[in-house]
C-alpha cells in the first residue's frame, strides 16, 4: 500500500506560550498600599504639630539627659560642681582687675562689684547655652544615628542643663549680693520673668546654630570669637548709658547697643537685683523688646531646626 504524504506527516505539536511577566507597581500604588498599612517614610519630617508633640512626649528623656550632662560635666575634676559657681567668679575677678582697676569703668558707676557680678553669670548663661548648641548634633552623632527622636530633643537638653547650671550659680549670685548690701526687696522677682525669657531667647538661637554647625562644623571653631565681640558690646563690664550720656557715639549705635538682646537681659536682671541701676537706665519698651527677641528667636529657630530634621547624622 502506497504511503501517501498525509501518513508520513508528523502530528502538530502546538507552540508554547511565552509567559510576560507582571508589570511593577506604580509609584503611586506603592504610596496607596504604604498608606493602606500605616507605613511612613523611615527618617521623614513629620508635621509641625506632631513633630511638638513628639518632643512633648518625650519631656522625660530631655529632662534626664540635662541632668546627666550636668552631672558629668565635671565629673573628672577634684572639686567636682563648685566648678558651675567657680568659673563665672574666676571671670568675674579678671574682669575686674582689667576693667575695673587698670582701665577704671569702674568710675561712675555705684555698686560696681554687683553690676558686674551680675552681668557676668547672665552673659555665662547665654554663652554656655550657644557654645553648647552649636555641638548639639555633631557631638552627639552616635545617639541620632542609633535612635530615632526629634533631634530638637538635643539642643533643648543642653538649653536645659545650662540653665540648671545658672540655678545653681544663682545662688552665689545671691550671696555676693548680700555682701555688698543688696538685700532682697519685691524687685527680685522681676528676675523670674527676666531669665524665663532669656532662656527662650538663648535656646531658639542654639538650635539654630546647632543646624548650621549640623553642616559646617567650622563654625564651633568660630564661635568663641564671635560670642567675645558679643560679650564687649552688650555692657557686661561697661554701661551701655555711660556710653550714650558721652555723646561720642551717634544715637542709632547707642539705640543698637540698647536693643541688643544679650544687653537687654543683663540689664533687666540688673534693674531686678542691684537698687543703684535704676529704670531710668533701661532702654525704651525694654520689656517689649525682651520679649519680642525671646519669642521671636525661639520661634525661628525651632522652625529653622525643625525644617532640616531628616537630614541631621546622614552624609
Amino acid at each position: 500500500m502506497p504511503v501517501t504524504t498525509q501518513t508520513l506527516a508528523t502530528p502538530h505539536t502546538p507552540t508554547p506560550h511565552t509567559l510576560t511577566p507582571p508589570a511593577p507597581p506604580s509609584s503611586e500604588e506603592l504610596r496607596a498600599l504604604a498608606r493602606r498599612h500605616g507605613l511612613t517614610v523611615s527618617g521623614a519630617r513629620p508635621p509641625l504639630p506632631a513633630y511638638v508633640r513628639q518632643l512633648w512626649s518625650r519631656r522625660d528623656f530631655i529632662t534626664a539627659f540635662a541632668t546627666a550632662k550636668l552631672t558629668a560635666q565635671y565629673s573628672q575634676a577634684r572639686l567636682g560642681q563648685v566648678w558651675q559657681v567657680m568659673t563665672p567668679l574666676l571671670n568675674a575677678a579678671v574682669y575686674y582687675a582689667i576693667f575695673g582697676v587698670l582701665m577704671d569703668v569702674k568710675h561712675g558707676i555705684p555698686d560696681y562689684v554687683p553690676f558686674l557680678i551680675t552681668g557676668v553669670f547672665v552673659w555665662t548663661f547665654t554663652s554656655q547655652t550657644v557654645m553648647t548648641g552649636t555641638r548639639a548634633i555633631s557631638g552627639n552623632l552616635g545617639l541620632v544615628r542609633a535612635l530615632h527622636f526629634p533631634r530638637a530633643s538635643l539642643p533643648i537638653a543642653l538649653a536645659l542643663q545650662q540653665l540648671q547650671q545658672l540655678a545653681f550659680s544663682l545662688g552665689a549670685l545671691v550671696v555676693i549680693l548680700l555682701c555688698f548690701g543688696e538685700f532682697p526687696r519685691p524687685s527680685w522677682l522681676l528676675a523670674v520673668p527676666a531669665l524665663l525669657l532669656q532662656a527662650l531667647f538663648s535656646t531658639g538661637l542654639a538650635m539654630a546654630l546647632a543646624r548650621l554647625a549640623s553642616r559646617t562644623p567650622d563654625i564651633a571653631q568660630l564661635m568663641p570669637f564671635v560670642l567675645r565681640t558679643w560679650m564687649y558690646a552688650s555692657g557686661v563690664m561697661w554701661s551701655i548709658q555711660h556710653l550714650a550720656g558721652g555723646g561720642r557715639f551717634p544715637d542709632a549705635v547707642v539705640l543698637a547697643l540698647q536693643c541688643n538682646p544679650a544687653a537687654v537681659y543683663i540689664d533687666l536682671m540688673r534693674f531686678a537685683l542691684v537698687e543703684s541701676f535704676t529704670g531710668a537706665q533701661l532702654p525704651p519698651h525694654v520689656w517689649a523688646v525682651a520679649a519680642g527677641w525671646a519669642a521671636l528667636t525661639f520661634a525661628g529657630g525651632f522652625v529653622y531646626f525643625w525644617k532640616a530634621e531628616e537630614t541631621y547624622g546622614r552624609g
